[in-house]
């Protein structure tokens, strides 16, 4: 099909369409002419989508298309079905699909830490050399403790989710570099492991578990997301399967977007456990029961609720209409 000819033949319909469709109000005769221009503009659609698809001009057909379906129904759909979409189907979806960076990414933190940890708990010379013995024994003493005891707990928890929330998003937005998240990771598997390091040396790795777990399980699992999340773009790019490459990263970075939305609630929540759960006077059992039941909850809402998603089909993308051209694939 010639696809300019197409479009010489046809624009006029579809300009009027577009004006139709923006007009304030509508008589009898232009509410019949919105239909019937609605309805063949809707067929050149699906005419271009299966002989000659173009995919600059597939996409402005499918807004229009969309446009125009939205005046004609007047359904305009409410915010808290957007909200319940986003959170009940979209997120868990796009989280669940990234599961197995999500676990690259993990495995990487928890390396880190472990071998970091062991490392220093046990040569007295390597921590020396990065800590002075006198601040560490202030580290075990006091430091440590007094890090969740600043200020008012309100403004405490509004500095964790920023400082958090900061973290997550540079590990999203530098995903495609396939670098950053790897060096964050690391990074802050050195930090964790050296900390652990020091208080066992000293007597104080019980200290360090019953301060780090309430808070620090669903924290740094939500940072771990937001890297496996990244690295899942750096992935598309690598290796785009049947499509091509721009378009499986572009597919790849809208669920992307997704996640980063979602981890700003779950970050708010980790720094509510940390300002007002992890300094409490409740026994440590209960404060690290409360942190655990919290990120056995997400677990099971990434992983469960996102295993039933994706089953029905749900990417955590956006829909047809809004994405518009879509292309042919190696089957």
């Amino acid at each position: 099909m010639d696809t300019d000819a197409f479009i010489a033949v046809h624009r006029p319909q579809w300009d009027r369409l577009r004006d139709l469709t923006r007009s304030r109000r509508l008589d009898a005769a232009g509410i019949d002419e919105l239909l019937a221009l609605y309805q063949e503009t809707s067929t050149h659609l699906s005419t271009l989508r299966s002989t000659n698809p173009d995919p600059a001009l597939i996409s402005r057909l499918s807004l229009l298309v969309h446009r125009a379906r939205l005046r004609i129904t007047g359904a305009r759909i409410p915010l808290w079905k957007h909200a319940r979409t986003f959170f009940w189907e979209d997120l868990p979806a796009a989280l669940y699909q990234a599961r197995w960076t999500v676990a690259l990414a993990a495995g990487l933190f928890l390396v880190s830490a472990v071998v970091t940890g062991l490392y220093f708990g046990l040569d007295p010379s390597a921590r020396a050399m990065v800590i002075p013995e006198a601040q560490q024994r202030m580290l075990v003493q006091r430091d440590f403790v007094s890090y969740y005891f600043q200020g008012e707990a309100s403004g405490f928890a509004a500095q964790v989710w920023t400082n958090n929330a900061w973290i997550t998003v540079q590990a999203v937005v530098f995903g495609v570099t396939g670098i950053w998240p790897v060096v964050m990771l690391v990074q802050n598997g050195l930090n964790v492991g050296l900390s652990a390091g020091v208080m066992g040396a000293h007597g104080g790795l019980g200290t360090f578990f019953t301060y780090i777990l309430p808070h620090g399980l669903l924290e740094i699992t939500a940072v771990v997301v937001g890297a496996g999340a990244g690295l899942r773009t750096f992935w598309a790019w690598v290796r785009p399967g049947p499509l091509p490459r721009l378009w499986a990263l572009s597919r790849a970075a809208r669920a992307l977007v997704t996640v980063a939305i979602g981890l700003v609630p779950v970050l708010l929540i980790s720094g509510f456990v940390e300002a007002f759960v992890t300094p409490s006077s409740l026994p440590a059992p209960l404060r690290i029961a409360i942190g655990a039941a919290v990120w056995l909850a997400f677990l099971v809402y990434m992983l469960g609720r996102g295993r039933q998603a994706h089953r029905a089909g749900i990417s955590g993308d956006l829909s047809e209409e809004l994405v518009g051209a879509r292309v042919a694939t190696a089957g």
